[in-house]
């Protein structure tokens, strides 16, 4: 390995792995946390819900504050996450291919089957792009998929190993087989993480629990924890998922710990989409949070943690996205990203000051093609942000625009106020979405 030591202004603050050295590369556990707002962890200040362990990733390691995925919705974000690529790109706009009205009672029983045959198109898809796993793989990595994972089988990623098959004929959809890990355990990726070991092999994990999405029932021990805490019981059983969430993830921790790993392994926080607890209705989320195009919905802390290489930060000002996963880690291992991947590494300080807007996109939950299923376009600057409504699908709405520093859960919108803000990010969003067509 050679070291590129954080001194004398250089931009680099990790190991440069040799490419021709497989033994050299850290081993990578990719976390994804499922329905969590930026705001629900005790390091970013919630004075209820405690994440111990995820607050030890963040001091540890690169943490950016300033996080957004590519979309408020799992399945497209997900997409982004494995391709690099923003959902108008991949193809995965929502979750699942739209029926038109009274075509589920046509089909009535055969209904899934007729929706998987739907979803083929855009699971080929993916197939057909170089996804973060292809390219580790092609460096000599083993990967194991597990948790949500919506595009068919495991092995449509590229990942080795995998929990989830993908047929609907068995209740596949999103994750299936894989939705059991955390909330039933860890010991399929010990077992994965051991043979590697063994194997000498580097390995990558695709963690992606079904936590603390809903259904919310926590251990009782947790719940009881909250009860007093919270406002309504649907609130105290949300943060209780928090909290068992956090607990699995610092079992992940310990486990790499306790193999000696840590100082070869790599860990990636991020999550899916935001979430705010409805109070009056368990598993349910309230407006402007999960789906829609609000920070609550799309904002999220991304952390990137190998110790004694990557050294220790908390950014609370740079922009980053989900879109940069793949090129940080594949960046971090000395691999190249594919041309067509859309994010920088975000390890590379000159790079990320560079940067001064990211995008997001938001879609219908069914959807079919971008004409049709496009809800909004977002750019988020500093300390602008413009949600843009499409003007087909969304004729009733009108652009939105926040100062973020100054209204930070977007209350106060300014469109009115600032017509050339609006004209200027507008047309940031179309230079975007034109360098960036399917």
């Amino acid at each position: 390995m050679s070291f590129i030591v954080p001194l004398l202004g250089l931009s680099l603050t990790l190991v440069s792995c040799k490419q021709s050295d497989v033994s050299d590369r850290p081993n990578i556990i990719l976390i994804i946390s499922d329905d969590q707002s930026w705001t629900d962890y005790s390091f970013l200040g919630h004075e209820q819900i405690k994440t111990p362990r995820i607050d030890q990733l963040a001091e540890e390691g690169l943490t950016f504050t300033k996080g957004y995925t590519t979309a408020p919705l799992c399945r497209p974000a997900l997409a982004s996450m494995v391709t690099g690529l923003y959902p108008h790109q991949h193809g995965v706009f929502g979750n699942d291919p739209v029926f038109k009205p009274g075509e589920m009672q046509v089909y009535g029983a055969e209904w899934l089957i007729q929706r998987a045959q739907k979803n083929e198109s855009i699971v080929a898809g993916i197939e057909q792009v170089s996804t973060l796993a292809d390219l580790l793989g092609e460096a000599g990595y083993q990967s194991l998929q597990t948790g949500k994972w919506w595009e068919g089988d495991y092995s449509v990623g590229g990942f080795t190993e995998g929990m989830t098959h993908g047929d609907p004929s068995r209740g596949g959809r999103h994750g299936d087989e894989g939705l059991n890990i955390g909330r039933e355990g860890l010991d399929l990726i010990y077992e994965f993480i051991d043979r590697a070991k063994q194997q000498e092999t580097p390995f990558f994990v695709w963690y992606a629990p079904f936590l603390p999405h809903a259904p919310h029932n926590p251990p009782d021990t947790l719940r009881d924890k909250y009860l007093s805490l919270a406002p309504t019981p649907a609130v105290a059983n949300y943060w209780a998922m928090c909290e068992w969430f956090d607990i699995t993830c610092g079992q992940l921790m310990d486990y790499i710990e306790q193999k000696e790993l840590s100082e070869n392994t790599l860990f990636v926080y991020v999550t899916d989409n935001g979430w705010i607890q409805d109070p009056d209705r368990p598993n349910r989320f309230a407006p402007r949070s999960k789906r829609e195009p609000y920070d609550m919905g799309i904002r999220t802390p991304i952390m990137f943690r190998w110790k004694g290489v990557i050294e220790p930060e908390m950014d609370q000002s740079t922009l980053v996205s989900s879109i940069d996963i793949a090129s940080t880690i594949l960046g971090i291992c000395g691999i190249p990203a594919s041309q067509e991947m859309q994010g920088i590494n975000l390890l590379d300080k000159e790079v990320r000051r560079g940067r001064d807007a990211i995008f997001a996109e938001t879609y219908s939950h069914d959807f079919s093609t971008i004409d049709s299923s496009l809800w909004f376009r977002i750019v988020v600057t500093d300390p602008w942000k413009l949600i843009l409504p499409d003007p087909v699908n969304q004729p009733e709405k009108t652009p939105e625009l926040y100062n973020l520093k100054e209204d930070p859960h977007e209350w106060n919108n300014l469109a009115e106020v600032y017509p050339e803000i609006i004209a200027n990010l507008s047309g940031r969003i179309e230079a975007w979405w034109g360098e960036n067509e399917p």
